[in-house]
């Protein structure tokens, strides 16, 4: 029986629970894909799947009017001894297997980039050092496709960091093997006028464990679009997210977990903070078990931190639910202001209000920030989350 939860405390749109019948082909939740441009209409902004982005901050990215300029985008990836990492043609076998674009973005980027690289970690290899893959944006516009492939029963940690200025669209694949277990660190540090649309896709294979974090603080726009789909029974996924949208920012994460195989687990959390004039921060968690998905269990929670006026959070926990012989399902979702009475407590010891004001967001975020396990990227997440704060007093 399922158990569905929803909270939306001070958030601007509650969630939905719909039990189905039977399987759609098609729903709000699962948009035909493809890798067709020509497929998508170009959006208006009054799709649902479009609605809360401003369409005229993506640089022509949705409507076919980017072309790709420059060298754009410069790539360094650091890789342990014995990691493959090749650039290969459109055609290679290995590209499209994780998932199929699901909006016009994609699709685009699919169509349009030259050269994917593809990151290997062969069977059974238990990386000690995390895999680095170093983006940084030198203006322009470009395309992007990755690989990122684990051979049955490897391990590996994968560190992907945005910096510098750029308009990129991209498609990220992860592919695990049969007890593969797979940890991604994808860092939105951009430049405050880069733009960055991605569609990132998980086939978690049988026993397997998939765990991401994203962490987007830069960027003019920033819209991450994580997908987790299931090859065998008994696949497991984490999906982390750490936002600091300051005024001006748009951000916006679209998750879909879509069950479509019997006893795997999915475990959402995503937390943001918000301050200045015009911030806006979107989260739509979208969780989709099929009727043969027997043996679920899932849960998903948003919890938003508003600490000035003039910031927007839209925040819509999604539950799909089409047969009723699961585990357990739910969600969750709160935003509110900043608790003053936490602050007053802080205070009352002695410590100088800034300082508490640190203290309460570091420890809104300490969850997340320990799950990265890397403990020089920590580090700097926790500097840079005392750097945002510092720039707003």
């Amino acid at each position: 029986m399922a158990e569905a939860q929803n909270s939306p405390v001070g958030s601007t749109t509650a969630g939905a629970i719909a039990v189905a019948a039977e399987s759609t082909t098609a729903t709000r939740m699962s948009a035909p894909p493809s890798f067709d441009v020509a497929d998508f209409p170009v959006p208006h902004g009054r799709e649902e799947e479009w609605r809360f982005t401003p369409l005229a901050r993506l640089r022509g990215l949705h409507d076919g009017t980017a072309v790709a300029t420059g060298e754009g985008v410069k790539v360094d990836v650091e890789a342990p001894e014995g990691v493959t990492v090749e650039l290969v043609g459109r055609h290679d076998a290995r590209l499209g297997r994780a998932g199929t674009p699901v909006d016009r973005v994609a699709a685009q980027a699919y169509s349009a980039f030259e050269q994917a690289a593809v990151i290997t970690v062969p069977k059974e290899t238990v990386l000690t050092e995390p895999i680095r893959v170093a983006v940084h944006g030198e203006g322009g516009t470009r395309f992007g496709h990755q690989v990122i492939e684990l051979g049955a029963f490897a391990e590996a940690v994968v560190v992907i960091d945005h910096t510098g200025d750029a308009v990129i669209a991209a498609n990220l694949e992860y592919v695990l093997g049969d007890g593969a277990k797979l940890t991604v660190v994808s860092i939105q540090d951009w430049d405050d006028t880069a733009v960055h649309v991605a569609q990132h896709s998980a086939l978690v294979g049988r026993d397997a464990s998939f765990k991401s974090v994203v962490v987007t603080f830069g960027g003019d726009l920033v819209r991450l679009h994580p997908r987790v789909s299931y090859a065998a029974t008994g696949g497991e996924a984490e999906l982390f997210g750490l936002y600091f949208t300051d005024a001006g920012q748009h951000q916006e994460h679209r998750l879909l977990v879509d069950h479509n195989t019997p006893h795997c687990k999915s475990n959402v959390v995503y937390k943001g903070a918000l301050q200045g004039e015009g911030a806006h921060a979107v989260w739509i968690g979208d969780v989709l078990i099929e009727a043969k998905a027997e043996g679920t269990d899932t849960y998903e929670m948003n919890r938003n931190l508003v600490l000035t006026d003039g910031a927007r959070v839209d925040s819509v926990p999604n539950l799909e639910i089409e047969t009723g012989e699961i585990v357990g399902a739910g969600h969750a979702s709160a935003t509110g202001r900043f608790d003053d009475e936490q602050l007053f407590y802080l205070m009352a010891r002695g410590i100088p209000a800034d300082e508490a004001r640190r203290l309460v967001v570091r420890g809104f975020f300490a969850e997340l920030v320990q799950q990265i396990g890397v403990p020089d990227i920590e580090e700097r997440l926790l500097v840079k989350i005392d750097e945002e704060l510092e720039a707003s007093v």
